[in-house]
């Protein structure tokens, strides 16, 4: 077999299965950047190995993907050590009607869940997006990362009681998420105080990831809802003199609004609902330009606010 042929089909096999990488790596990162670069580690160990003698080749690819995220946790965790403030993950921006991009279709949690997700050791976090997210049974997840099944199943029983400790089990009906992210949204940037501190829960949690690049961006999240409010609504002032324009868009599968300065992304805003849905338990901004340079403006953005 001439070496092209090698190449073209260990090319093919990695491309047929790059949507599926993405996902995995993305939820185990929470980080956009971070993960194409694991996904050209991959390509990089796959290529050098190439198809041929591979008789499941998305198997194959899968091992090497979630491994080569493993040891990308490493950095991850010492660039968080020295992060300015609340570090938020990477939104996946899509919009209403779908997006084009295979990072945009594939299977991810919302910005919510990837906070509680931090919170696992990176092997936890590995088994618990592989089981729950993508649906690997026990015995596939030990080969996966070199574990026994019981270790499997033991780090599977400890991830999904800590997330399910964090996260409802219920969700309310699209539409009414939609219905409660937009009474959010004027309330927020209209200034209304009195409809904010409506829909704003007692226990509401704000956080603000700048990286230290931007304000207003806390040094820790905001708790409560009067101090919520007083944060929520001066970032809603800065719209106007800096000549924001907001649109809604969907954000790793919810709600939420982005700001947009001339064709630029400024923030992205999403709002974490309670199980009824009828009032936001948290807020999550994100401004740091960093993690906004895959956040693009086209001519079928969600309507203007």
């Amino acid at each position: 077999m001439s070496e092209t042929h090698v190449t073209d089909e260990a090319t093919d096999a990695f491309m047929d299965h790059r949507e599926l990488l993405f996902g995995l790596v993305y939820n185990m990162l929470g980080s956009v950047t971070d993960t194409e670069d694991v996904l050209q580690e991959t390509w990089l160990s796959w290529s050098g190995r190439g198809a041929d003698g591979i008789t499941n080749p998305r198997a194959y690819l899968v091992r090497i993907a979630v491994n080569h995220a493993l040891r990308r946790r490493t950095t991850i965790t010492r660039r968080r050590e020295t992060y300015v403030g609340p570090w938020l993950p990477e939104p996946l921006v899509g919009d209403d009607a779908g997006a084009d991009d295979p990072a945009l279709r594939t299977e991810s949690v919302s910005l919510a869940m990837l906070v509680v997700l931090e919170s696992l050791t990176p092997l936890e976090r590995a088994v618990f997006v592989l089981n729950e997210v993508f649906g690997y049974p026990h015995t596939e997840i030990a080969d996966i990362i070199d574990r026994s099944p019981a270790a499997v199943r033991q780090l599977a029983h400890r991830a999904r009681a800590h997330v399910h400790a964090r996260r409802p089990l219920y969700r309310a009906h699209p539409r009414v998420r939609r219905e409660a992210t937009e009474r959010f949204v004027r309330a927020a940037l209209g200034g209304n105080i009195g409809a904010l501190l409506e829909i704003l829960a007692p226990d509401v949690t704000v956080w603000t990831d700048g990286g230290g690049n931007r304000k207003p961006a806390g040094l820790r999240p905001v708790h409560g809802r009067d101090k919520a409010a007083r944060l929520i609504t001066s970032f809603g002032a800065r719209r106007d003199p800096r000549g924001l324009d907001l649109r809604y868009r969907r954000v790793n599968g919810d709600d939420a609004v982005v700001l947009f300065e001339g064709d630029a992304p400024y923030a992205v805003m999403v709002m974490d609902l309670t199980a009824e849905g009828d009032q936001v338990n948290g807020v999550y901004i994100v401004t740091n330009p960093d993690k906004l340079t895959h956040v693009i403006r086209n001519e079928n953005d969600g309507e203007e606010a």
